[in-house]
Order: C-alpha cells, then sequence, then structure tokens
C-alpha cells in the first residue's frame, strides 16, 4: 500500500469519524437528528466498509485491522436455500404456519457474524412484479433473522433475473422460487 493510499484512507476515516463526532455534540445541546446514520457495511466480497448516509449521499471508507492495516473480510457461503413454496404461500410475503419458529431457530444456531438475504422468484409474472415480491420475502426472512438477534447485512430481490433451472417446466419453476441465505464468518 501506498503511502498517498494510507493518507487518503486516514482522510476519508477522519472525514467519517468527524461526521459523527459532529452529529453526537449536535444532538447533546438539541433536538436528536437523524440526518447522518453511521454504519458497517459488508460489500459483496465480505469486506467491511464504515460508512456515513445523509440521505443524498453516502461516505465511505474500507474498514481496516488496527495493527495490520488489511481489509477486515469476512468468509462467506450460502449456508442455506429455502424453497419459496415452503416458506410462503403464492403471491404471498407472509411465512406460512411454523416457518417463523424454524428459520428463528436457524438463526440461532448458524454462528456467522452476518447475513446476506436474496429471494428470487419464477417467471411466470412482470419483472416489475417478481421484483418487489422477491424484496418482500427477503425482507421478511430478514426480519425474522434480526428477531433472534443475527446480523443482517444485505436483503435483496433478484425477481426471475438469476434462475438456476429453466423455468419451462414447474420442476424448474420451483427450483428457482426460492430464499438464499449467505453466512458471513
Amino acid at each position: 500500500m501506498s503511502i498517498a493510499g494510507s493518507r487518503l484512507r486516514f482522510i476519508a476515516f477522519s472525514a467519517a469519524l468527524m461526521f459523527v463526532a459532529t452529529q453526537a455534540t449536535a444532538q447533546y445541546g438539541s433536538a436528536p437528528s437523524e440526518r447522518f446514520k453511521p454504519a458497517i457495511w459488508i460489500d459483496p466480497d465480505g469486506c467491511e466498509h464504515y460508512v456515513i448516509d445523509d440521505g443524498w449521499e453516502g461516505y465511505g471508507v474500507e474498514r481496516v485491522h488496527p495493527r495490520t492495516g488489511m481489509p477486515i473480510c469476512h468468509k462467506m457461503n450460502t449456508c442455506r436455500v429455502e424453497n419459496a413454496d415452503t416458506l410462503f404461500a403464492t403471491d404471498s410475503a407472509r411465512l406460512r404456519p411454523g416457518q417463523r419458529e424454524r428459520l428463528h431457530a436457524f438463526f440461532r444456531q448458524a454462528g456467522a457474524t452476518a447475513y446476506a438475504i436474496y429471494g428470487h422468484t419464477d417467471s411466470r409474472a412482470s419483472d416489475e412484479y417478481n421484483i418487489r415480491l422477491s424484496e418482500q420475502r427477503a425482507q421478511t426472512v430478514a426480519d425474522v433473522a434480526q428477531s433472534a438477534g443475527a446480523r443482517v447485512a444485505r436483503v435483496m430481490g433478484f425477481g426471475e433475473r438469476r434462475p438456476i433451472a429453466s423455468d419451462t417446466s414447474p420442476a424448474g419453476m420451483q427450483k428457482n422460487r426460492r430464499v438464499e441465505i449467505v453466512c458471513y464468518r
């Protein structure tokens, strides 16, 4: 890593901390503000980033280990794939009876540091409808994860855009209706 790169990261990190400190100071003497929201974002490669979002644009810097200066990244793998027909009724994002408890038990036992949850559908409805339904289903599973004390880093719905089987047969369509749970370890 070059000296210029280290300085740039230090400046970005300092700026992020300054925003957090400014927000904390402002809240002490005035009404609470929701303008700046600090968080740690985990990218698709499993690496952490400090981010601050003010609703219009975000600021971020890669999170690095304080002693080594190396990025903090997690191993990730798809640790569970749930058939959407088992979890949800057709055209619904409401869990079937007994599924909430089963998912809750999974998240309590899985032992990951964070999760990404991805919803998928078959291609029978419009793309817009499928995106919305897959997002709602992924969010429902994420809500269960959070109620079990799990940290959810990402929730996305892909609709019909990432099939794992052909949609020309009922069996293929059923495989495509799924919720994937990715574990960060």
